[in-house]
């Protein structure tokens, strides 16, 4: 017997409203904004009550954790009530507070290893990025995660720069994958903003005057040398699954030269990114978002783009002309790509390929 299309959408997750239901009325956003404030003010001034009367929990490693492992439970359990507004944020806030007294004892039980701390960190992040019942919460754990993989790959192994690579691979790996699992799309897509925000305040951190990348070479270590490649060869492989997926879908309309063109011009930004580190990310960055139409992700592919030529530009150890040179091939790669993707990209019945 054929399977009804309400009963696959049924196994899948997805709920269909009846036609004589009401359409659920969105509050206007200023209305959110109120609630979303009245919950963060309304958990300021509950911790900073519990806070005076058990300042002593903090001189105890363990009284810390098991207080924010409360919290934490307490945030899961009003973030899985759909309280609204009020209670998500109330919910946020309060698990916030948990995992920095949670991080305090990790501290204070790691004081002399440094690496195990953000590796512990960053262990708590995924977990709370899996399991809390709260877009917000997701990507927020996310944006967490991504830094303090950072931190935890500097410290134990002088290889911050790979953390960018990798969180670029994994956040491409779930936006094109976003629709496989319908129940989890929404879950997926928080996962995917909270990791592309982890992948800016990365970049902000290494082009920052703090950025770790001269202690790093000061070391001497082979893999803190190699480091900044080897995120940008990770940067580039998410750019070549990107290609492999776009020419899958659109393999009825793609000419075969439009397709050696996109390879050729990823390794060319590949080659580019040798010099200048971090447009490798840039790029797939807005690859991603115009494949997947999302104008949010494009905004945040410019915004990065212009951090590494920034970065770049001002970089001491390079002359002037070697790095005009660098973005003049940059420039004319990119205009020459789309003049031959307007050119070439014209199939035999003249159709043009999007």
């Amino acid at each position: 017997m054929t399977e009804s299309l309400r009963e696959r959408l049924d196994r899948a997750g997805i709920t269909l409203a009846e036609g004589e239901a009401a359409p659920a009325i969105e509050p206007p956003w200023f209305v959110r904004a109120l609630q979303a404030f009245s919950g963060w003010l309304a958990a300021l001034f509950l911790l900073g009550f519990i806070g005076m009367g058990m300042v002593f929990i903090l001189e105890s490693s363990i009284a810390a954790a098991a207080l924010g492992l409360v919290l934490i439970a307490g945030a899961y359990a009003l973030l899985r009530g759909n309280g609204g507004d009020f209670v998500e944020h109330l919910g946020l806030a309060a698990s916030l507070c948990g995992q920095l007294l949670v991080a305090w004892a990790l501290a204070h039980a790691l004081v002399n290893q440094t690496a195990g701390l953000w590796w512990a960190l960053l262990l708590l992040q995924v977990i709370l990025a899996l399991v809390m019942p709260s877009l917000t919460h997701r990507a927020l754990s996310a944006l967490a995660a991504s830094l303090a993989l950072y931190m935890a790959l500097s410290e134990s192994l002088s290889a911050a720069p790979i953390a960018g690579g990798l969180m670029l691979l994994v956040a491409v790996a779930l936006w094109l994958n976003e629709f496989r699992w319908p129940a989890r799309m929404r879950q997926c897509q928080a996962l995917g903003h909270g990791l592309l925000l982890g992948l800016l305040a990365i970049q902000v951190m290494e082009y920052s005057g703090q950025s770790l990348l001269m202690e790093l070479h000061r070391d001497g270590l082979v893999l803190a040398w190699l480091a900044p490649w080897m995120g940008d060869a990770l940067a580039t492989l998410g750019l070549l699954l990107l290609l492999r997926h776009i020419f899958q879908r659109e393999a009825h309309a793609m000419a075969p030269r439009v397709r050696m063109a996109a390879y050729g011009a990823a390794v060319v930004v590949m080659l580019l990114s040798l010099q200048a580190h971090g447009l490798s990310q840039a790029v797939v960055v807005i690859t991603l978002g115009f494949a997947i139409a999302h104008r949010l992700i494009i905004a945040l592919g410019v915004l990065l783009l212009l951090l590494a030529t920034a970065n770049y530009y001002y970089w001491l150890e390079v002359t002037l002309l070697t790095k005009s040179a660098t973005l003049l091939a940059l420039g004319v790669l990119l205009l020459a790509l789309r003049w031959g993707l307007q050119r070439w990209g014209r199939r035999g019945d003249g159709e043009v390929v999007r």
